[in-house]
């Protein structure tokens, strides 16, 4: 008698994907910074990186609908599209290495303060818009 084989449940593949997206976008994370990678995939997946690394969210959750459209729609395909850029055999050595060097999230106080003075500079911008004339 053959033991039956469990097919993975939706939440299971769900929870894997999810697990492959953090480690894609840690993979960008060094993907940005790695020799082998064209210049034009090294803008884009720094770019996303920092998105999708930043502790302040671009478009805040609670804004219906679109608060979680980046999360959901906009940065996987983001992520698809950049992992496309790099060669194959790069992004699979990039993959390993963001399995092995971060076994939590990468912090960047340099990458923190830039967010901060972004939001504050355009924050004070739409002060100056709707108050001073």
């Amino acid at each position: 008698m053959r033991p039956e084989i469990k097919e993975p449940t939706k939440l299971a593949r769900l929870k894997e994907w999810a697990g492959d997206i953090k480690r894609d976008v840690l993979a960008l994370y060094l993907a940005a910074r790695d020799p082998r990678v064209p210049w034009y995939a090294k803008v884009m997946a720094g770019l996303l990186a920092a998105y999708a690394l930043s502790p302040i969210d671009p478009i805040p959750d609670f804004i219906p609908v679109l608060g979680y459209l980046d999360e959901l729609i906009i940065l996987p395909l983001g992520i698809v599209a950049v992992v496309r850029l790099i060669p194959a055999e790069v992004m699979a050595d990039l993959r390993q290495q963001a399995e092995e060097k971060f076994p939590s999230r990468p912090r960047s106080l340099a990458g923190a303060v830039a967010i901060i003075l972004l939001w504050l500079a355009a924050a004070t911008s739409l002060f100056c818009l709707i108050f001073i004339r």
